[in-house]
């Protein structure tokens, strides 16, 4: 049977509780246990799917399809292990399991309250999600304190009396701030851990957020008011590089304290990967600027798995790479006047018809000026919207998401697809937006001799997915006759990748390479951009000197 470490948080949100959890989790990996992490989130939407990147920031797609939140990103990048929709539980998909059993009888007439029903029911789903892994991760979503997380925070109260003292731990993340003078403040994680033992949780571990490394006298003083042993105060640094963060932690010891607490059988700690990915961040022998033109911007949150292949790519290519974040809606304002002196442009996926014609004018700068140009989901529709206008001819072509009446719907739903003698015929289909996109790993046979061949190294990738609308094949032909290269097609013939074979690097996906990428692996499609970045800024000898 797994044993259990419970992340808590307290004091405020966005501690960092999802890469303090993924760091432990690497660590214990290191130490060759197999780990597997669930994130339980408050908020009563079934899942994060629909919600705004602007409140939300990113949604993470599993390979199984599940639309999660975004710190299974994190897991992912930090644990070599593959989350499902079993990793990720939210208030709104625990009601609705328990409704839905209540409505079919399960409940044989009983009324139906948190306490048994839906606390038993988060229990089930942290079972499904630790599978056959030796320690699982459950990080609770939220402050302590917050009445949405009250019924996750008795559920692991009730699972730790349950399982024993030695099959479940308990690690609190809270903040120690420094105010004017600098003088350490205990005093929030004093009442945080009050809080918590309110509810009858004792955490084992605190990992306090601050500033600098706690002196001793604050670590003692906080074991003595929370009842937690010295040893299992650490402090969790304001780091310049997130990657360093297992190796902080396993230098205060938390592996040990946890392997102790849970009587694990553990190898020695193995970190050789993580301090090969620390010292390739200042093992560079170039700089790119790499633009970056989005439609939520104000968040970087909204792109974070994105950000992070590119700082993969840049480790494993030995270049620093400086990204410049653009609103697309500044280029419709302003022109692309912000795109000078950029090596690379990268337009990513995105939703609704805003700042849409400023990711055109994005697109139409890097094709014509022979730029390195990565088109991700939304980017790659983009590109051939622009493709269609600018070398087709098609001056209305659009995507049917956009423009209802577009003359010619380059892109579409699959089901507004219809040719009556040789026309195209939109239905005017529309449909919930949540649950209706193709989601997940799906399979797409890549054709020997294209760029995209040469770059994966493979006949066949398999990458994940998050759209509803698509190439529509009707252009097909006239547009790979005007010099569009398809260099990828899904199982049922759906255009996954594009090219332009007579730009130096113009690639286009229909998916998400970023869900895939880690920082000990990378990804080759992102290390193959930022090389091109390289070689084109080579070229470029007047300007050398930017962003350098």
């Amino acid at each position: 049977m797994p044993r259990f470490v419970f992340v808590t948080g307290g004091v405020v949100s966005s501690l960092g509780k999802g890469i303090a959890s993924a760091s432990l989790g690497a660590i214990l990996e290191a130490r060759g246990l197999k780990v597997s992490l669930v994130k339980l989130d408050p908020y009563i939407n079934v899942d994060p799917g629909t919600m705004s990147p602007f409140q939300h920031g990113e949604v993470f797609v599993t390979q199984d399809g599940a639309e999660t939140d975004l710190d299974l990103g994190h897991y992912e990048r930090y644990v070599r292990y593959t989350a499902t929709r079993n990793s990720n539980f939210t208030t709104g998909r625990i009601y609705e399991s328990v409704i839905a059993k209540e409505r079919r009888g399960d409940y044989l007439g009983a009324t139906v309250q948190v306490i048994p029903h839906i606390t038993d029911e988060i229990k089930r789903c942290i079972m499904l999600g630790a599978g056959d892994s030796d320690v699982c991760m459950v990080e609770i979503g939220g402050t302590v304190g917050d009445i949405e997380s009250l019924p996750f925070l008795e559920a692991i109260r009730q699972m730790g009396v349950e399982l024993g003292r030695n099959n479940a731990a308990f690690m609190h993340l809270t903040l120690v701030p420094v105010v004017t003078g600098g003088e350490i403040k205990t005093k929030p994680t004093q009442h945080s851990v009050k809080e918590l033992r309110g509810i009858g949780i004792q955490p084992d571990v605190l990992l306090c957020r601050s500033r600098d490394p706690l002196p001793d006298e604050q670590r003692r003083k906080i074991a003595l008011f929370t009842n937690v042993e010295e040893r299992a105060v650490i402090s969790a640094v304001d780091a310049d590089d997130i990657y360093k963060i297992p190796v902080l932690l396993h230098e205060q010891g938390l592996d040990d304290i946890i392997i102790d607490k849970l009587r694990l059988a553990a190898n020695p700690t193995d970190l050789a990967e993580w301090h090969a990915v620390i010292a390739a961040k200042h093992t560079h022998e170039a700089v790119v600027n790499v633009a970056m033109v989005g439609k939520y911007m104000q968040i970087r949150d909204s792109y974070i798995s994105l950000n992070e292949a590119l700082t993969h790519a840049a480790r494993k290519t030995s270049t620093r790479v400086k990204i410049h974040y653009i609103e697309s809606t500044d280029i419709e304002k302003t022109g692309t006047g912000c795109l000078a002196g950029m090596d690379a442009i990268l337009v990513p996926g995105g939703f609704g018809e805003r700042g849409i014609e400023g990711k055109i004018q994005a697109v139409r700068y890097a094709r014509e000026r022979r730029i390195p140009y990565l088109g991700i989901c939304l980017g790659m529709q983009v590109a051939c919207i622009e493709f269609a206008r600018d070398v087709l001819g098609l001056e209305g072509a659009n995507s049917t998401e956009f423009n209802r009446q577009t003359p010619d719907p380059i892109i579409a739903l699959i089901t507004e697809w219809r040719d009556r003698g040789g026309t195209t015929v939109i239905r005017d289909e529309r449909s919930d937006l949540g649950g209706t996109m193709r989601l997940g790993a799906q399979a797409a046979n890549v054709e020997p001799g294209t760029l995209a061949h040469a770059i994966y190294g493979s006949d066949r990738i398999n990458e994940r997915h998050r759209h509803r609308f698509e190439f529509n094949n009707l252009y097909l032909d006239r547009m790979q006759a005007a010099g569009l290269k398809i260099s990828a097609f899904s199982e049922d013939e759906l255009v996954e990748i594009v090219e332009l074979p007579g730009h130096p690097w113009f690639v286009a996906v229909q998916f998400h390479p970023e869900f895939t990428s880690t920082p000990r692996d990378g990804h080759p499609l992102f290390s193959g951009f930022v090389q091109a970045a390289r070689q084109y800024r080579a070229a470029q000898v007047p300007a050398a000197a930017v962003g350098s």
